[in-house]
């Protein structure tokens, strides 16, 4: 059966002074429920921003997204009801809630004491997901440029390829996608299509990306090495990374990066403007989440 609603919320967390997990729960008067924070996607909106959105509306709370709890679904007045959850840390102590139509209070409790307080028990499922999400994580985030020029279309350099009118709208759309994982680095290659895919997010960040041709297809058929090579030392960083290239470049780096551990990810390619999540430890991948495109 087609959800009638569907929505997305996030599993808000920190530590407390003693290094222990905490969890967020928030009061909705409406309905006099203690729950996860969540709303109702919006036309065109990817399920994900949704989340992000929705978080910060009903607490005001500065955050950044993680790796997919889960989903849900249960039946309301108006219907089927779908609700997907994301990880979300507080990045920003000094942020404050502040009492608003929705959410009169919020109440941060270890997640047992939350599973026990929240109302519904969709949201102690939720929770109990949660409990076994690597969310304590870095993110390499390995995205294909968006929609190019076919090859047969283009008389130049491939490397000077540019995006199609379908491509620079997909670029103008990432920052949606790309915002709501806290990025502090961009990586892309250097061919022209790559650097048109990140420009305007990069721009909105304030972030300057870092151009290189390790990560090109030229290169990559030179020597595959250099491509491995570089993303290992990005996965070292503790930090949350854009990685912008090509398929073979991407697919042969997620094979590498992976192949000490039994992950099945759909196919073994990226579709333009697609992207893989990699959460990790700086050692290893504990979990990869896939992005599609965005909406044009």
């Amino acid at each position: 059966m087609t959800p009638s609603i569907v929505a997305a919320g996030g599993v808000v967390w920190r530590r407390d002074i003693e290094g222990e997990i905490e969890v967020l729960l928030v009061h909705r008067p409406r309905y006099d429920d203690w729950s996860l924070p969540k709303g109702k996607q919006e036309e065109g909106e990817a399920l994900i921003s949704c989340a992000y959105r929705e978080v910060l509306e009903e607490t005001g709370l500065s955050i950044k997204l993680g790796p997919y709890v889960g989903s849900v679904e249960y039946y309301v007045p108006d219907g089927l009801k779908h609700v997907a959850y994301w990880s979300a840390s507080l990045v920003d102590d000094n942020s404050a809630f502040h009492p608003n139509e929705e959410v009169d209070q919020i109440i941060w409790l270890d997640i047992q004491s939350a599973a026990f307080k929240a109302t519904r028990d969709s949201d102690r499922y939720i929770l109990e997901r949660f409990g076994t999400t690597p969310f304590d994580t870095s993110a390499l985030i390995m995205l294909r440029h968006a929609k190019a020029l076919e090859r047969t279309e283009w008389q130049g350099e491939d490397e000077d390829r540019p995006l199609q009118i379908v491509g620079q709208l997909q670029a103008k759309r990432m920052l949606s996608l790309y915002q709501v994982f806290g990025v502090e680095e961009i990586h892309t290659s250097d061919a022209v299509r790559c650097l048109a895919t990140v420009a305007q997010m990069a721009k909105a960040l304030q972030i300057t990306p870092t151009i290189t041709n390790a990560v090109s297809e030229y290169t990559y058929k030179k020597n595959k090495e250099k491509a491995i090579d570089y993303s290992k030392e990005l996965i070292k960083k503790n930090k949350q990374i854009i990685l912008c290239s090509h398929n073979p470049v991407l697919p042969r780096m997620m094979e590498k990066l992976t192949k000490k551990i039994d992950f099945d990810y759909p196919d073994n390619k990226l579709l333009p403007g697609e992207a893989w999540v990699l959460f990790h430890n700086k050692k290893e991948v504990l979990q990869i989440d896939r992005l599609e495109a965005p909406k044009v």
